[in-house]
């Protein structure tokens, strides 16, 4: 028998030195700029699953995750397959800026938080994004 399940996931809004953050194109979101992110493992801590997602995406190494909030996607048109993840965002840093991607994404940019939300994004990168802006204004 199948069973069916929500898939906690981690979304990591990564900055480089310069204070910008990264966004890659995602083919699994219909081409527009997401976070890199993915599923957190049996047995695995959340920042566990975001250094480790985070390698495997983009090829780079980072640290200081502060959790920014979590979010539900309940069988979304704007991923490529229905489905129920729980999304876990953190912002954290890198001391690099050479990122390698994987076969996930196509493309990547380097920006701003304002920036970003001009660019064709996720609606759930979006909300992450507006909420790591309110938190940072308190």
């Amino acid at each position: 028998m199948k069973q069916n399940f929500p898939h906690p996931t981690v979304g990591a809004l990564i900055f480089n030195p310069e204070g910008k953050m990264l966004l890659v194109r995602s083919h699994k979101f219909h081409d527009k700029y997401v976070v890199p992110g993915g599923h957190i493992e049996v047995g695995e801590k959340m920042t566990e699953a975001l250094v480790r997602e985070a390698k495997e995406e983009t090829g780079l190494d980072i640290y200081d995750p502060q959790f920014i909030f979590f979010q539900e996607f309940i069988q979304d048109e704007s991923f490529w397959k229905k489905m129920h993840f729980i999304f876990f965002d953190f912002a954290c840093k890198t001391n690099s800026s050479e990122v390698t991607l994987n076969d996930e994404a196509e493309s990547y940019l380097w920006v701003t938080l304002e920036e970003a939300l001009a660019l064709p994004i996720d609606s759930y990168t979006g909300n992450a994004i507006r909420e790591l802006a309110r938190q940072r204004k308190k």
